[in-house]
């Protein structure tokens, strides 16, 4: 009972130190390390480091993200404005492929288009994550390869061979099929499961990755 309490309180002051969070409307529980945000948040990326900060808190293991993001009346752009916004967005970042494209509806961005690597998706996503009016980022990006992978998971853990943030010895193992690769195995911090699922993405031949791993705090 007292780790359930400390954990969530961990969470909270976590939530109210950062600047980056408005953590006034925001709801915590948690549940043997499983933490339930809930509430409010006044923009997108506020939602994104809610729960960015709820992950850096010993002995969280999984975090539910459940805000709701609730703009203000000055932030609101209509549907034209906030397309036309995402789509320049995805133009000047020179990692986006020129397919990539930006509709928005009441806040929801959705993002569609064909890339070669992970990092490409990701980058449409973060590119147009920050601007003014954007309440969700729905990415329905597609990886398509022209090749089929060659040894993708060698890639990997050789990848996580190399990573600072993965200590020698570490029982994380990447196995993939049809381009799909799963994550095996124990991580002690959110930021050692990031630098694990990041070598995963930057692979080619990489079309999924699926994040099997345990973080055991």
């Amino acid at each position: 009972m007292g780790k359930t309490k400390d954990v969530r309180t961990a969470v909270e002051k976590e939530l109210g130190f950062d600047p980056r969070v408005d953590s006034s409307d925001i709801k915590i529980m948690n549940m043997g390390g499983n933490v339930n945000l809930t509430g409010t948040v006044p923009s997108f990326p506020q939602y994104l480091q809610a729960a960015a900060a709820a992950r850096r808190v010993s002995g969280v293991t999984s975090v539910d993200n459940n805000l709701a993001v609730v703009l203000p009346d000055s932030d609101y752009r209509d549907d034209v404005k906030l397309t036309t916004a995402a789509n320049n967005a995805l133009v000047a970042n020179v990692t986006v492929p020129d397919n990539v494209e930006a509709v928005a509806e009441d806040g929801n961005v959705t993002l569609t288009g064909v890339v070669s690597y992970g990092t490409e998706r990701a980058a449409a996503a973060n590119a147009v994550a920050g601007l003014t009016g954007v309440r969700n980022v729905w990415n329905e990006i597609e990886i398509s390869y022209d090749l089929d992978p060659v040894n993708v998971d060698l890639h990997v853990q050789e990848a996580l061979d190399r990573s600072e943030l993965v200590p020698d010895g570490s029982d994380v193992t990447a196995e993939t099929k049809d381009g799909v690769i799963t994550l095996t195995g124990h991580v002690y911090t959110w930021a050692e499961h990031d630098a694990v699922l990041g070598a995963a993405w930057m692979a080619y031949g990489v079309i999924e990755v699926r994040d099997e791993l345990q973080v055991t705090g």
